[in-house]
């Protein structure tokens, strides 16, 4: 039988080894193949004392130094990062925004440890439809292709810095699952501005 201490090394040993670095209680007990969650929690809770994990957020640990968008996959599922966020990092859009964004099946803006995470609202079939979302580094991410219908879709005016950057052979396939009309006549109508 392994004493307290063997169990909560060999806990802190297997989170470590894990490429994630951020869990949700349920995430941790598959790695440590524990079906006690109370007792479970309780060897958590005092990692967290010890300072070898963080606890950003309820139900949530973290290793130290873990990643910001990581986070954002895990606060609500399903979810994603999308939005400005890709966008800017696309150059599609210039202006700064700090927050990462991301869409959920409701819309939040939390703060964890100084940065925030904005999430917007987007219908259930959209959101599980996984075209134009790519799994990289332990979460999912739109493609800037998706980022920008998404953006689009969700707000009615907003304005683009530059649409170079997106492959519009790819938007044009991505449209279809919006499964709108007179949304797809709007995005026809961007493009022939640009």
């Amino acid at each position: 039988m392994f004493s307290s201490q063997k169990v909560k090394t060999d806990l802190i040993l297997l989170i470590y080894q894990d490429v994630k670095t951020v869990f949700r209680l349920s995430d941790i007990a598959m790695i440590a193949e524990v079906i006690n969650f109370q007792s479970l929690n309780k060897k958590l809770n005092y990692l967290v004392h010890k300072g070898r994990l963080l606890n950003p957020r309820k139900g949530i640990y973290a290793k130290p130094n873990y990643n910001k968008e990581e986070l954002a996959g895990c606060v609500f599922t399903p979810s994603y990062i999308s939005l400005e966020y890709v966008l800017q990092k696309a150059g599609v859009i210039f202006q700064y925004d700090p927050r990462v964004t991301s869409v959920s099946y409701l819309s939040r803006t939390i703060e964890v440890e100084s940065i925030t995470y904005s999430f917007r609202k987007l219908k259930g079939e959209l959101l599980v439809n996984t075209t134009g979302i790519i799994r990289q580094n332990n979460m999912n991410i739109a493609t800037p292709e998706r980022a920008f219908l998404d953006t689009l879709y969700l707000n009615k005016d907003y304005y683009f810095d530059n649409l170079n950057p997106l492959n519009k052979e790819m938007i044009i396939k991505l449209l279809p699952i919006y499964q709108s009309e007179s949304f797809s006549k709007k995005v026809a109508k961007l493009f022939r501005n640009d």
